[in-house]
């Protein structure tokens, strides 16, 4: 049996990011991790979040953290994701 094809309706929007775009969101996520942890030691950090410092250091060091480790972060710090992965808004929420 042949595969059916679904065509997008108008709601259905797709929005494509420019690579450009999501390496530079990429680039800045270590700048806010290491803003997040502050004057904390990436142990102690690390120890906070239930990770491994070798995973703290990574994340600081360019590799793109996984997603709950963000959500873990987002939800014991306070942060905002939307600031953590995009720069948008403010970095703690209220």
């Amino acid at each position: 049996m042949p595969t059916r094809t679904r065509k997008a309706t108008k709601t259905q929007k797709t929005t494509r990011i420019p690579k450009s775009a999501l390496e530079r969101h990429k680039r800045q996520i270590p700048v806010r991790l290491s803003h997040i942890r502050g004057n904390r030691s990436q142990r102690s950090f690390a120890r906070e979040l239930g990770v491994f410092q070798q995973n703290v250091n990574r994340y600081e060091n360019g590799t793109t953290p996984h997603a709950d480790f963000l959500i873990t972060l987002a939800l014991q710090e306070g942060v905002s994701l939307d600031w953590l992965l995009l720069g948008r808004g403010r970095p703690r929420r209220r």
